[in-house]
């Protein structure tokens, strides 16, 4: 999912591989975990070019989570509109979110992650990491209908994503996860997501069908 969407790094500038490395491994492995050192061996470059670029590793986790923030929101509005929001609205969530949760790559939330890690001893993340919900929030208000638009809805929605993500990321069931999140839109917006969680859950039970049959024609061909 996300992963695909990061360029090859062969490609890159001496700074962009910088970035592009330190986003891999700070989002696989926790920023504070990951020392700088790591960060310069991958990416290629000496420490010279490295401390051209990012004076200092705090520089380095605020390009990380902005870098991030672009990544991640566009990824999402392509996947909104992957699976229908201009006519399903809100119901297209599970199934824009499913392609996130379901990645062999997922580690959670970058953005809660990062304020978990660094709390108020870094305002400049906690300013990232809250303009990142606050535009979570305004992609979800987007999608509901016009009669039902309003600013305490659509952050209810949000933290219904925000809590699917942790659930998610702490292994918790992903068809109870998916439930949950399908039960919380429906009951948040009603009549309109009601309907459509009825025809989101067929559309995956056919998903899963088809990941089945796609895995025993595998199967039958390697042997």
């Amino acid at each position: 999912m996300l992963t695909n969407s990061v360029p090859d790094k062969s490609q890159l500038s001496a700074r962009e591989r910088i970035l592009v490395t330190a986003h891999d491994l700070f989002y696989r492995e926790g920023i504070r975990a990951t020392g700088i050192d790591r960060v310069i061996a991958e990416s290629g470059v000496t420490k010279v070019t490295f401390y051209r670029h990012f004076p200092s590793k705090n520089l380095l986790t605020l390009a990380y989570l902005e870098y991030r923030h672009v990544l991640w929101m566009n990824w999402f509005r392509a996947a909104l509109l992957r699976h229908g929001c201009e006519h399903r609205g809100v119901a297209a969530l599970p199934d824009a979110l499913d392609e996130w949760l379901s990645d062999e790559h997922y580690r959670g939330c970058a953005f809660i992650n990062a304020a978990v890690e660094f709390g108020s001893s870094m305002p400049d993340v906690m300013e990232i990491c809250r303009g990142h919900k606050e535009d979570l929030v305004r992609v979800i208000a987007e999608l509901l209908p016009p009669e039902r638009s309003n600013p305490q809805l659509a952050e209810a929605l949000a933290a219904a994503v925000d809590g699917a993500c942790v659930h998610t990321q702490m292994g918790m069931s992903p068809a109870l996860v998916r439930a949950g999140l399908e039960t919380s839109i429906a009951s948040l917006v009603g009549g309109v997501s009601r309907e459509t969680a009825t025809e989101s859950s067929a559309r995956t039970a056919r998903r899963n069908s088809a990941r089945k049959a796609n895995g025993a024609v595998k199967a039958t061909r390697r042997e």
